[in-house]
């Protein structure tokens, strides 16, 4: 879906995601909505790659146990697996004191799609205050109660800690606007039909980005759950870090086809 969307340029957004967000130094990551390990393993890689850090840890959160099961498949291929480096929870994004460990030694091909098998869960609620960085990339939008969530987020970040999301924005030039909604429209849909034979998700897809909020109300909305943007006076006057690339509290990705949205957890 995000192929269709961003006619493959996703792969570069989540590249600048990462490289602008920068982890290392052992810090304590919760990716949410990241049931492939997509965002996790481009955490881990880029702290591996960039700073040597094999300590920093990546908690991989999902909805879905089809993602979950997923992410685990992807993670047998990397040299994150057996480790503890990641871990993979099912549970939901507006209630993160309420999710389950899945653990790691089990055998995901025998799963289906359509039965997913998970092994025994094991209660493991994310405790307030326990994360560095907590990321979210494409599955906001999705959310019943983005509010709930962004709260929900403000409670297991550390002071200091780093809220970013990446998902889809609006377009900000009016005539491109207005050509990319009919090109969202107009083909996603039947374009999921040809190449998967579902419509129905693609039409949701288009939907979805039609329904969120602007860059610009979002932002209001990280503010409102008690962040600060990374740029702000009273940020750098806390000496909370600056994000490289960041500028105020959102960064518009190819015109706003997509936008990074960042908060920074006060000090009390």
């Amino acid at each position: 879906m995000n192929d269709a969307m961003s006619l493959g340029i996703h792969r570069l957004w989540k590249n600048h995601f990462v490289q602008m967000l920068n982890p290392r130094g052992g810090i304590q990551c919760l990716d949410v909505a990241g049931g492939t390990g997509d965002i996790a393993l481009r955490l881990l890689d880029h702290a591996r790659t960039q700073h040597l850090d094999r300590e920093t840890k990546v908690t991989v959160l999902d909805i879905n146990p089809q993602m979950l099961l997923e992410g685990q498949k992807r993670l047998k291929n990397t040299l994150y697996w057996n480790t503890p480096q990641i871990k993979f929870q099912l549970g939901n994004a507006e209630a993160l004191d309420q999710v389950m460990e899945v653990p790691e030694r089990h055998n995901p091909p025998a799963s289906t799609l359509k039965n997913p098998i998970l092994p025994p869960l094991i209660s493991e609620p994310i405790a307030s205050e326990s994360m560095d960085l907590y990321t979210i990339a494409f599955g906001i939008r999705n959310c019943t109660h983005i509010d709930e969530v962004i709260r929900e987020a403000y409670r297991v970040l550390k002071p200091g800690g780093i809220f970013a999301c990446l998902e889809f924005g609006k377009v900000s030039v009016p005539l491109l606007a207005e050509l990319y909604k009919q090109y969202s429209f107009s083909v996603i849909p039947p374009l999921g039909q040809l190449l998967v034979g579902d419509r129905d998700s693609y039409q949701y897809l288009v939907e979805s980005i039609e329904r969120f909020p602007t860059q610009a109300r979002f932002a209001e909305m990280v503010a409102e759950a008690g962040f600060l943007s990374p740029e702000s006076v009273e940020a750098q006057s806390m000496g909370l870090p600056r994000l490289s690339g960041s500028n105020g509290s959102y960064e518009d990705l190819s015109l706003g086809i997509a936008t990074i949205w960042t908060g920074i957890k006060p000090f009390a």
